[in-house]
């Protein structure tokens, strides 16, 4: 069956011990023009680490050696940062399928599964993964901007933030009102930001500023 292009690339790594599984679902995977890379225990994946650009997992929640689930809870704790993660079993409970939630499963599906369910499931995480991905070089864009301003700068623009006026600032900074602009200004542009909304924003996405409640 051909499936049409996805809308969004990237790889799906399958673990999973029945080998027939495997090869199932990466035939079904790559199909959809995505990467695969499958792995018959919780261990082999550990040892591979996850692959670049956007990812995601599909696990099985009974695996010989480490279980799927005790993989969903162990990892946080690994150095390639967040990965969505879609659970499946041939065993399902609802206690089971409540504790992979809670470790942080995006979704949870029973064997036998419809391709179509897997597909749609599959999908959504690599999209998630995605957007966390866009998320994380924003991030890095913004504390990169930070970086370059002077302390005086940096100074400004959270008395700016919390909604002080130029004259309000030179007051309390002790200085003139014009270097107030001239900081203030400066530090704007050092930051991208066309308003105080946006900045205020920006420096609370940087933790420089607490966010609003």
């Amino acid at each position: 069956m051909h499936h049409p292009a996805p809308d969004c690339a990237g790889t799906v790594h399958v673990v999973d011990d029945d080998e027939t599984i495997r090869g199932t679902l990466a035939s079904l995977f790559r199909s959809m023009g995505l990467q695969v890379r499958d792995f018959a225990s919780a261990e082999g994946f550990l040892e591979a680490g996850r692959a670049a650009g956007p990812s995601c997992l599909v696990l099985d929640v009974r695996l010989r050696g480490e279980s799927g689930l005790s993989l969903l809870q162990s990892l946080p704790a690994q150095p390639d940062g967040p990965i969505p993660v879609v659970m499946m079993t041939g065993h399902g409970d609802v206690s089971m399928t409540v504790r992979a939630m809670k470790a942080g499963a995006r979704d949870f599906l029973e064997k036998p599964f419809r391709d179509q369910d897997m597909i749609d499931a599959v999908m959504d995480a690599l999209r998630a993964d995605e957007r966390r991905r866009a998320a994380d070089r924003l991030l890095e864009e913004q504390r990169a901007c930070w970086a370059t301003l002077t302390p005086r700068e940096k100074e400004v623009l959270g008395h700016v933030a919390a909604g002080r006026l130029n004259k309000q600032i030179a007051g309390e900074i002790g200085t003139s009102e014009i270097t107030v602009k001239i900081h203030r200004g400066q530090g704007m542009r050092k930051m991208r930001s066309r308003s105080v909304a946006e900045l205020v924003l920006k420096m609370q996405a940087l933790g420089v500023i607490a966010p609003t409640a």
